[in-house]
């Protein structure tokens, strides 16, 4: 059976829900034309993938994927940016994830300023991720360079802050870190804590 193409997920809020962070402006574009460019270029690499396969054209695959890792790792960060923001966040984690976040940081305190380091200090475009790591059972900060470089292998995105000039440069102009600053008055920190707990959970950490 023929996999299902990848779709552009909803926004889970009206595109005026982030006014004063983000304008209605720059999540129709960012959402509407960047994040559907990276879905419709996935789709279009696996079917490329595919064709290549199929015909034996085995010089073609390294190029392609690294088209596959670059639009495949845009789609899947841009998933969780959105859903890493509400209307209603800011404010501090609670429960298990505090926990984690303490023990591993410190406290939240430390994080938010490690975090907004690792935001603020992406070389060119790229992101700011709280990562689960789950061979260590722990929680890690890493910067990450375009999409897909300089990730930590088997982590899993729990928190992510886009760096890309386009996700701020409307609003912001070149004020990468008054951005960062801001993000973190909008954090969905509810939603990061069903991240982690789902995360654990597969891996048998949460049981």
């Amino acid at each position: 059976m023929k996999k299902t193409p990848y779709e552009l997920p909803d926004l889970p809020y009206a595109t005026n829900a982030l006014d004063g962070f983000l304008s209605s402006e720059v999540l129709e574009l960012h959402h509407g034309k960047h994040h559907a460019g990276y879905v419709k270029k996935l789709n279009a690499t696996l079917e490329d993938i595919a064709e290549a396969r199929s015909k034996g054209r085995t010089d073609d695959l390294p190029a392609l994927n690294r088209k596959l890792a670059f639009h495949g790792s845009g789609h899947v960060l841009h998933s969780i940016y959105w859903t890493s923001m509400s209307p209603a966040g800011g404010g501090n984690p609670s429960g298990e994830l505090a926990t984690a976040i303490e023990r591993d940081f410190g406290s939240v305190d430390s994080f938010r300023e490690q975090f907004a380091a690792a935001s603020k200090g992406a070389e060119a475009s790229g992101w700011g991720l709280l990562v689960y790591e789950p061979l260590g059972d722990r929680l890690v900060i890493t910067a990450s360079e375009s999409h897909q470089n300089m990730a930590f292998q088997g982590a899993r995105p729990l928190l992510v802050c886009d760096v890309w000039e386009h996700a701020y440069y409307l609003g912001y102009q070149n004020r990468r870190a008054e951005y960062v600053d801001k993000f973190a008055d909008v954090i969905d920190w509810k939603s990061v804590a069903e991240r982690y707990a789902e995360a654990r959970r597969l891996v048998g950490a949460g049981a």
